[in-house]
């Protein structure tokens, strides 16, 4: 497929999945904390944790509970390219990325310790704990293509007419119905280069 040549002011981002990689956190979290040490990422086959895997789903809550209340502490790390990516466009255009967090401050709190001030500054950050209600935020910032590794919020984002990049995880590597990006530099190639 040829690249979009989207303008980066038109797109906007998920933040779990697609700019901090919260599988590998997970499964850090999984091993050195509840003693699972054979899960994989590639075993994480669906959104719902418990449902695709042995742990229990009381375990997966309290992981990824400490993960949204301090990402920091829990050493979640940005995914590869992410940061060169978003600093780049940052440079260029407001960037806004919308998560279903409840709480903005750990992103935030994140953001500024990966990301230059410089790019903080141009982030618009919307933490609004639902992932259903995503599209009303890209709507709002009249953003025309949106990444998330969810499938179900890129179904909805084309429902609304909108475009949206699945960004490929073992969680929804079943999904084909929609344009995906395999990693950061993929996703860049999408992007209207700096005129």
């Amino acid at each position: 497929m040829s690249s979009l040549k989207i303008q980066p002011e038109t797109i906007g981002f998920d933040f779990d999945g697609v700019i901090a990689d919260i599988g590998e956190a997970f499964l850090r979290l999984a091993r050195e904390e509840h003693g699972y040490s054979s899960l994989a990422l590639e075993h994480i086959t669906s959104f719902h944790v418990e449902t695709c895997t042995s742990i229990p789903e009381t375990v997966v809550r309290t992981i990824f509970d400490a993960i949204l209340a301090d990402s920091l502490d829990t050493g979640l790390q940005p995914v590869s390219g992410a940061k060169e990516v978003l600093e780049d466009l940052a440079g260029r255009a407001k960037l806004t990325i919308i998560t279903a967090r409840t709480l903005a401050e750990p992103v935030a709190d994140w953001l500024d310790h990966h990301l230059s001030a410089e790019a903080c500054k141009k982030i618009d950050l919307i933490a609004m704990h639902d992932h259903d209600r995503k599209v009303e935020y890209i709507r709002q910032r009249r953003l025309l293509y949106f990444v998330d590794d969810r499938a179900e919020t890129c179904a909805q984002v084309a429902a609304a007419e909108l475009t949206p990049l699945l960004y490929r995880q073992p969680w929804n590597s079943s999904w084909k119905d929609f344009i995906t990006v395999e990693n950061w530099q993929h996703l860049a190639g999408h992007l209207k280069a700096e005129e």
